[in-house]
């Protein structure tokens, strides 16, 4: 009549602890969204000239893009001709190092960029290019 202790206690030693696991799993998570690069883009799609002597602009964090109907866009966002500077200074102090990439269309006119141009040097900004189309 004697009954054994440990009969009723089960040995829990087959089962496996996830939890290293899942910690390992959420410092990865949290590395590739830290490290990821996030690509900026105008708002809108043109057709860039192309270029023979073009190069790579690595340190491009402000993008105007000048449609063929020589709309201005910013972040997504159709912008004024007047507004381009003011954009430009704000998105500039945000990162000083930064440069302005045009992308402008092949039909857009050189009046247009002109003023993108001479707005974005009259906001602090000296680095500037033009877009090409990838070789």
């Amino acid at each position: 009549m004697r009954r054994n202790k440990r009969a009723g206690t089960e040995d829990n030693s087959s089962e496996i602890d996830l939890t290293p696991m899942l910690d390992v799993v959420f410092i990865m998570l949290i590395f590739f969204i830290v490290t990821a690069s996030f690509i900026k883009e105008a708002g809108v799609e043109v057709n860039r000239p192309d270029a023979s002597t073009s190069s790579k602009k690595e340190n491009a964090n402000i993008l105007i893009a000048v449609t063929a109907t020589n709309e201005i866009w910013i972040d997504k966002r159709r912008v004024d001709k007047r507004a381009v500077r003011s954009i430009v200074e704000r998105m500039h102090a945000e990162n000083p190092k930064g440069a302005v990439v045009i992308q402008a269309d092949k039909a857009s006119t050189t009046e247009t960029v002109t003023a993108v141009i001479d707005a974005s040097r009259s906001a602090g900004v000296y680095d500037v290019s033009l877009a090409t189309e990838d070789s």
